[in-house]
């Protein structure tokens, strides 16, 4: 895997973008050791020409550095929010996987997903890539690409990661407020039942200053364990796991009302403070309405730094649902079908990834016009962000933790012959404590592509794998997917199977078996 151009977490920047009209709008930078008017810096590459196209800084951020005004994320690709021709790309970080968990559970079931409920960029982010890290909080940026099967298209991967989760001993510690659905439908088993087990287990590895409080809905909420440390109380706290039973109806907007009001009133100075909501999804009773909802989300998210990850169960799932109500809570949305995925889930990444190293993460890629002639984000669809906003710090962004990578991919079509540089990529964050700006980049030159996806690096061919398959799930026919070069499913299949041989990597294997398995039911 080639890694190009990265710059150190308080170093070198971006050029502020400048704007001019020579025979229609072109994107140009500014000098090397000039700055930008939020304080950070920039640089030139090694030719003495800007390396990139970044938008120009936004309005500074509120003196008490809120993020009012910050829901304003689009559904549509971020291309259409800049004048044409438009070589920028924005978006907020995204690490869900829900969409890849439940679309292996449905195929396995014995039918395709619902398009509307494939994500590729959850199904891209499924799959942990060998990304370089930083050494403290911020992220590394690694840019490369390969040849597709289509003239003059290429996929480029953009990559990110934090720095590896610490030891639970090295991290603040958590206070927990767990929102489990007891409602009728919960009572599938795979459900409630694997909740309770992997919350047991999840007790007993928590460490004695962490503390947990228990909320339960089913046509109303109740909070059945207020925020409780550890230390000494696990019996407590098993017992009250234990006696979950399901009921009846699905009032989840009673649940997360009462779940946050259980959490802020054990709200503690210095932890991180989380809503774990593990449900279906399927508000049927009650406040039903997604918006009112997600204000409340918002409101607390916004005045107490209450963050919400979201675990989704059941054969029937309402991902939609729990999908916006993770992005309103800046928090992110994983999916479990089984035991292992609830051991993963409970037990290794949420006591591992607790804390957060980024508020508010965007990235912008710009592409060179010299050497671009199109790009197309693959997915990332409703977490588009308008390309001069990339730099207001208003703006909503992702929230990210230790021990992720973010992964994007661009099909892009060079022009004929492209020489030089090709796109630089940034990444942007506020400082989880002090809310400070820092940025992040790197840069990919257009003959540093590989000379095909299949030959290249296993990481991009992971990524690229899993890419195909959920463009192929979104498409009509189910067979080809609209990305250049894409394989059919059955060679897709193929494909895959020969990575999981040459990575002997289990979490492949389980991707070939769900790509061939769709294929079959085609």
């Amino acid at each position: 895997m080639k890694r190009h151009g990265t710059r150190g977490p308080r170093g070198t920047l971006l050029a502020l973008t400048a704007l001019t009209a020579v025979g229609g709008l072109l994107l140009t930078g500014c000098g090397a050791n000039d700055s930008n008017s939020d304080g950070t810096s920039h640089a030139a590459d090694r030719s003495g020409r800007d390396s990139g196209f970044p938008a120009p800084p936004g309005p500074a951020p509120a003196p008490d550095g809120s993020q009012e005004n910050g829901e304003q994320r689009g559904d549509t690709d971020s291309r259409e929010f800049a004048p044409a021709p438009d070589h920028l790309s924005t978006f907020a970080l995204d690490v869900d996987t829900a969409s890849y968990g439940y679309a292996r559970r449905v195929i396995r079931d014995g039918r395709l997903p619902d398009p509307s409920t494939v994500r590729p960029e959850e199904f891209v982010n499924s799959f942990r890539q060998d990304y370089e890290r930083p050494g403290g909080d911020g992220f590394t940026v690694t840019v490369d690409g390969a040849r597709t099967d289509a003239a003059d298209w290429s996929l480029v991967r953009v990559g990110l990661a934090t720095r590896a989760a610490e030891r639970s001993g090295e991290r603040p510690p958590a206070a927990l407020t767990f929102v489990i659905d007891i409602s009728g439908s919960m009572a599938e088993p795979g459900r409630l039942d694997l909740a309770q087990e992997s919350l047991s287990v999840m007790t007993d590895r928590l460490r004695d200053d962490d503390s947990v409080a228990i909320v339960t809905f089913s046509d109303e909420a109740e909070t059945v364990l207020p925020m409780t440390r550890l230390d000494g109380n696990r019996g407590e706290i098993h017992a009250a796991i234990d006696s979950l039973e399901p009921m009846q109806s699905t009032n989840l907007g009673a649940g997360v009302e009462t779940g946050y009001a259980t959490a802020v009133e054990g709200l503690r100075d210095g932890a991180t403070n989380r809503v774990v909501l593990v449900s279906d999804a399927l508000a049927n009773t009650g406040d039903t309405d997604p918006d009112t909802i997600l204000e409340r989300i918002a409101a607390e998210r916004r005045e107490h730094g209450i963050t919400l990850f979201g675990v989704g169960v059941g054969s029937d799932y309402g991902d939609a649902l729990m999908e916006r109500l993770a992005d309103k809570g800046d928090g992110h949305t994983v999916y479990v079908s089984g035991p292992e995925d609830a051991r993963e889930v409970f037990c290794e990444q949420l006591p591992r990834n607790i804390e957060l190293t980024a508020r508010d993460a965007k990235a912008q890629v710009a592409f060179d016009p010299g050497t671009v002639a199109e790009f197309r984000l693959v997915g990332y669809d409703n977490r588009s962000v308008a390309d001069e906003d990339f730099r207001n710090d208003r703006v909503d962004g992702g929230e990210v933790g230790p021990g992720h990578t973010v992964t994007a991919l661009y099909a892009v079509r060079t022009e004929p012959g492209a020489e030089g540089h090709l796109a630089t990529a940034t990444v942007r964050w506020l400082d989880p404590d002090t809310r400070a700006p820092h940025e992040e980049s790197g840069d990919l030159e257009a003959r540093s592509l590989d000379d095909s996806v299949w030959s290249a690096g296993h990481g991009l061919r992971i990524a690229s794998t899993a890419a195909y398959f959920a463009d192929a799930l979104r498409s009509p026919d189910h067979r080809y997917g609209s990305l250049p070069g894409a394989p059919s499913l059955g060679e897709l299949s193929e494909r895959a199977y020969e990575l999981a041989s040459r990575t002997e990597d289990e979490e492949v294997r389980r991707l070939a078996e769900a790509i061939s398995a769709a294929n079959r039911l085609d």
